[in-house]
């Protein structure tokens, strides 16, 4: 199983959200001026979001 996480002392939030923007299951969502997780059951782990990211602030990792 995997995981995604979320490095907040990189993340840019509501000044980037691309992560936010271009996550096709919509796991990623900008709630105020912060991304958060809403449902990472839902994660199709297609790393779109890592792709994107300026920052390098979001992984998916392996959760053994």
């Amino acid at each position: 199983m995997s995981k995604i996480t979320i490095d907040y002392s990189k993340c840019r939030g509501d000044d980037c959200a691309e992560c936010a923007d271009v996550c096709p299951m919509e796991v990623l969502v900008l709630k105020g001026d912060k991304i958060e997780i809403v449902d990472p059951d839902e994660c199709s782990y297609c790393e779109v979001c890592m792709d994107v990211c300026p920052e390098e602030c979001v992984k998916i990792e392996d959760d053994f």
